[in-house]
């Protein structure tokens, strides 16, 4: 695979954006990564030149691309989990193994998980019929138990009947209670295959109909002790889940406690801000931890960072160029982040970065900056 003078190769399962901006960090470490991409046009491939077409669900391209590599990681949660188990079996290194990334594919099997581990989760109740949801209680949260992101998969229910499509469907449901909340907040963590591990400040998110739209470092008001219990919380999962490379825990904050929502086993939306905001970021941090190196600086290098996302707008308005032109003029200090995706309603295209020490302003430039990208226009 190679000589003994040359550096491991890392490849990635998956294309987008995440394996995009992993490529990028790597190259610092004297890497290029190797990407598996379902098309030439994904953000990855267009970015990197070291990258093999093939699905993340077909065995023969999962086995080819593996046998090119020193390590394999993801890009996203989607690869089937006895495709992983395979590719172990045959000796590639995996990391995550399929064991432990199955707790963030499958929402039944990571709420049974931390509810074995007494982690604090909401109420929650695999539901196969009607009946089962009417007994759960009702208005509550919905979700797919596997497939979903970005809001999808996530269902507000009023009536126990609304779910009677998807169970004829045979989609696994996961009731939930809704969580009266005050604000979402997460914590990235990396641990390498040694058990070391390093965390990321506390952040909070805002999500707009389901996707973040703007990243908070660290959370504003939050106190001491509850930053401490989240990175405890950060560090029970990942290592009694086994987890290598960076782990995102989601969480919601009630004012009174911590219960966690999601998990995500590779880097991840609410940890972008690292890559101007952190010494060493998220990116860097994964592929390092995958590599079993020892792990990068967290500390941060501003006082507070604030990201927005980029989503895509309608067609029309001033072309993509003059918005740079126009974003870089009215700040020239915001970092740009383009992912090298076709423009549709909603999808996100990149993100921006500011940094600073007065939060509120910080917010108003990054959602500015992001509004000119999006529309053209403040």
């Amino acid at each position: 695979m190679r000589d003994d003078n040359s550096l491991p190769t890392v490849g990635m399962i998956g294309g987008g954006q995440l394996a995009r901006m992993t490529h990028q960090a790597i190259l610092s470490l004297g890497r290029s990564l190797r990407v598996l991409a379902v098309s030439p046009d994904d953000s990855a491939a267009v970015a990197t030149p070291d990258v093999r077409i093939g699905r993340h669900d077909d065995a023969v391209a999962l086995d080819e691309f593996a046998a090119e590599c020193d390590v394999v990681t993801f890009d996203h949660e989607h690869v089937p989990s006895e495709r992983i188990e395979a590719l172990a079996a045959a000796g590639h290194v995996v990391r995550p193994t399929a064991s432990a990334l199955l707790h963030a594919q499958d929402k039944s099997v990571m709420r049974r998980r931390l509810s074995e581990l007494n982690l604090p989760v909401p109420r929650w109740e695999v539901v196969t019929s009607v009946e089962d949801l009417d007994r759960f209680g009702l208005p509550c949260v919905v979700k797919t138990a596997v497939g979903g992101y970005d809001g999808r998969g996530v269902f507000m229910v009023e009536r126990a009947d609304e779910i009677a499509a998807m169970l004829a469907d045979g989609v696994v449901l996961v009731a939930e209670e809704r969580v009266d909340m005050v604000r979402e907040l997460a914590i990235q963590i990396a641990r390498s295959p040694r058990g070391e591990t390093r965390a990321y400040p506390v952040v909070e998110t805002v999500q707009e109909n389901g996707i973040c739209t703007e990243v908070i470092a660290p959370a504003t008001g939050l106190h001491p002790d509850r930053a401490a219990q989240a990175q405890a919380m950060a560090e029970q999962i990942a290592r009694d889940l086994d987890v290598t490379g960076v782990l995102a825990v989601e969480l919601f904050d009630t004012g009174d406690a911590l219960l966690i929502n999601e998990l995500a086993m590779r880097p991840h939306n609410s940890g972008h801000w690292t890559i101007e905001g952190a010494v060493t970021s998220q990116f860097e941090q994964h592929a390092r931890a995958v590599l079993d190196y020892p792990l990068g600086d967290v500390s941060s290098t501003a006082p507070a960072t604030v990201m927005a996302n980029v989503l895509g707008g309608e067609a029309g308005g001033p072309a993509f160029d003059e918005r740079l032109r126009q974003l870089f003029t009215v700040d020239p200090q915001a970092k740009v982040h383009l992912y090298g995706k076709s423009v549709r309603p909603g999808r996100k295209i990149g993100h921006v970065t500011v940094t600073g020490d007065d939060v509120p302003l910080l917010r108003q430039r990054a959602r500015e900056a992001a509004s000119i990208l999006r529309h053209g226009h403040p």
